[in-house]
């Protein structure tokens, strides 16, 4: 513990490019070579594209509105800075312990894909078989290996956050470069086999696709998380958060349609790794598919280790503010870290692979619903704050700001209704609803642990902080 202070503040280290690694390599992870073949299976090339329309406008929206809020509160915590602003301590904790859920659910995510990737790289990989959950086996080799890459990622994310970002740039380029030679096989060798438009599942099969999109595109919020370290002017810091969106949606949208003009729906949806086995066909060569599942393994690591940032950074802002136990705000004296929080995430990260294979789709789905209600709190919070507030300093300011806000307000509980019950898309009893429960009694109890809610004057006390700070 000589190394550890309770006080001491992040360093502002992370340049323009740094910045925009960070979300676009959050974004662009795994989730699309192993889902490309469901989008398309679900609803054909037109409806996977149509999907990731909707969803990047949904996402553009609040985006935007976040880079406003960026912009105006350049602080660490970003979510829990701008709600606390605007909803006060109960409608901040509401918010941030939301968009915690969303980042630590990604980073379970990860912890399970990775096994499960090399599950397909290496034969023989699944052996010493555990127990089963939910049908599926869980083996000794998947937990060892989520454990490894938990402590690894961990490691990387406590030592600081340059390090951090600079792992970050590599792979996101690795992976950038992977989906464009995805597209050129396609573009010089497709054949345009894809199955027919909508798949024959009409609008139906654009929102079961669309839902699925929140997950794809969660990773631009790291970059508000990150605003205390970010050494770029606040109006810079809004606009890369909309570059980042805008870049992963033509990015996914590329994808989906290169995979559809060299293999069906059907056929890609039977492969473990749909955009492995596209680029196989495209090149008509294993070696190459085997290059692509590789890009998928910096995928996985690149979100792993963007959301290990996001997840630490709104854990210690929440500490800060008295909302977690004290300990979660300590800065690593050496390392300018917030080295407890870190850790803490990187716990939890390792716990998932206990539970299989099957985890992987109980986390997005469940992950999701944190998402979309933490970016509803925030639109609330740019509402009232423009009404409240109509002489802050936003360098970044949007145009017809109502118009946007009320647009993402709309798109939002929009989102919010596909995961409730009654919806065809809705989180399963018992295991979904059953890990949203069990977050929501996290938060309260470690909430009790730390004295409750602080008051309205001390939140304001705390945010005056920040302002003199700045």
């Amino acid at each position: 513990m000589s190394h550890i202070t309770m006080t001491g503040e992040l360093s502002r280290v992370l340049s323009k490019r740094d910045v925009f690694v960070l979300a676009l390599g959050a974004m662009i992870g795994w989730g699309w070579i192993v889902q490309t073949g469901y989008f398309i299976d679900q609803s054909g090339v037109t409806g996977a594209i149509s999907a990731f329309v909707l969803g990047g406008i949904m996402v553009s929206v609040v985006s935007l509105i976040y880079g406003e809020l960026a912009s105006a509160m350049p602080f660490v915590g970003g979510e829990h800075v701008y709600s606390m602003r605007a909803l006060g301590p109960a409608g901040s904790f509401v918010c941030t312990w939301a968009i915690i859920f969303g980042y630590v659910s990604v980073v379970a995510f990860e912890a399970v894909a990775l096994p499960s990737a090399l599950a397909y790289i290496v034969p023989g990989f699944n052996v010493f078989e555990l127990w089963t959950i939910a049908g599926q086996p869980v083996y000794g080799t998947w937990v060892l290996t989520g454990v490894v890459g938990s402590v690894v990622i961990t490691y990387l994310n406590y030592r600081g956050v340059r390090p951090a970002a600079q792992f970050q740039a590599i792979l996101a380029l690795i992976i950038t470069l992977a989906g464009l030679t995805l597209l050129l096989g396609a573009l010089f060798n497709g054949t345009s086999p894809s199955s027919p438009p909508f798949a024959n599942a009409g609008i139906g099969g654009v929102f079961t696709v669309a839902i699925m999109t929140p997950f794809m595109f969660v990773g631009f919020d790291v970059i508000p998380q990150a605003a205390g370290e970010a050494d770029v002017s606040p109006k810079m810091l809004g606009g890369l958060i909309g570059l980042s969106v805008a870049c992963a949606a033509a990015f996914y949208i590329a994808v989906i349609w290169a995979a559809g003009q060299v293999a069906t729906g059907t056929t890609l949806v039977e492969s473990p790794l749909p955009a492995a086995t596209a680029m196989e066909i495209a090149f008509n060569s294993k070696i190459i598919g085997r290059i692509m599942a590789l890009a998928g393994l910096a995928g996985i690591l690149t979100s792993w280790n963007g959301f290990v940032l996001g997840a630490s950074r709104a854990i210690y802002a929440l500490a800060e503010s008295d909302m977690l136990p004290g300990s979660l705000a300590t800065i690593h004296s050496e390392h300018n870290t917030p080295s407890t929080a870190v850790v803490l995430v990187g716990a939890l990260a390792a716990l998932a692979p206990l539970f299989g294979e099957q985890m992987l789709v109980w986390i997005v789905n469940a992950g999701g619903l944190g998402m979309v209600t933490a970016w509803f709190l925030v639109v609330i919070s740019f509402l009232i704050l423009r009404y409240r507030n109509p002489g802050l300093n936003r360098p970044f300011r949007l145009p017809g700001g109502y118009v946007v806000g009320a647009l993402g307000l709309v798109l939002t509980v929009f989102f919010i209704g596909l995961y409730l019950p009654g919806s065809p898309s809705a989180l399963s009893w018992p295991y979904e609803w059953a890990i949203v429960a069990l977050w929501s009694l996290l938060g309260g109890v470690l909430l009790i642990l730390a004295g409750g809610l602080p008051t309205q004057s001390e939140a304001k006390a705390h945010m005056s902080a920040h302002e003199l700070e700045r």
